[in-house]
């Protein structure tokens, strides 16, 4: 890091927010509550968190983008706002996962304790992932995927303190069981762009974009219209953005 003023961008789940700072602080942002207003807010916002700070996107030293799992469409928007960005002023572009976002609001609260992360993914079950958030790194203890709550706790090698998200939200009685107590929603955390910006210093925490125009989010799985193509058609959608493997 050159010590310059970062963007930051989250758009996985039902609140688009914007930060902008240098890293570990956000100095500017802005968010909207409501997943339909993600593509009509999102240019908004930019420019609302820049104009703050008097400074426009070529200014910037970098752009970092929440990497999902998430909403596809949500991701889509925020991919598309901050490669947009990124190739029009040349800066360097990072993604760092949502649900590590998420842990981090919590860890600014608990400290360096296990935060398991869940989103909703629909279909009885979450984009879950578990963390230990320190100040200087981020410990992955469980990677991002598609399961259940009963999975995620299954798969955790420790049980979290706290569990955040909406999808937690959605399965309280579920994670209730597992840890003891409720589980904690995304709006009593900061805004995920803010905690990216946290994040971007820290090890273990960013992978570096370095083809914008090919770059895809981890949607955490297909989209469910391209679900249902495949499952007819019995192949891979072309040109499918399902991961590898």
């Amino acid at each position: 890091m050159s010590g310059g003023i970062w963007l930051g961008i989250d758009t996985a789940t039902e609140t688009a927010s914007v930060a902008a700072g240098q890293p570990p602080a956000a100095q500017s942002g802005a968010h909207v509550q409501g997943a339909r207003r993600h593509a009509a807010e999102i240019i908004r916002l930019v420019d609302f968190t820049l104009g703050r700070l008097g400074i426009r996107p070529g200014d910037l030293e970098g752009l970092v983008v929440g990497d999902g799992p998430g909403s596809f469409t949500g991701l889509r928007i925020g991919w598309a706002a901050a490669k947009g960005l990124a190739h029009e002023a040349g800066l360097e572009l990072r993604a760092i996962p949502s649900l590590m976002a998420a842990a981090a609001g919590a860890a600014l609260k608990l400290g360096a304790e296990p935060v398991a992360a869940c989103f909703d993914a629909l279909r009885g079950q979450v984009y879950g992932a578990l963390y230990v958030v320190h100040p200087d790194r981020v410990e992955t203890l469980v990677a991002p995927a598609v399961r259940t709550v009963a999975e995620l706790a299954r798969a955790a090698p420790v049980r979290p303190r706290m569990v955040v998200g909406d999808g937690a939200v959605r399965y309280a009685d579920e994670v209730a069981r597992w840890i003891g107590t409720a589980p904690t929603p995304l709006e009593s955390l900061p805004p995920a762009a803010t905690l990216l910006i946290a994040l971007l210093e820290r090890e273990g925490t960013s992978r570096t974009i370095e083809d914008p125009a090919t770059a895809e989010p981890a949607y955490g799985r297909p989209a469910e219209a391209q679900a249902r193509w495949e499952a007819r058609h019995g192949r891979p959608m072309p040109d499918s953005s399902r991961p590898a493997g």
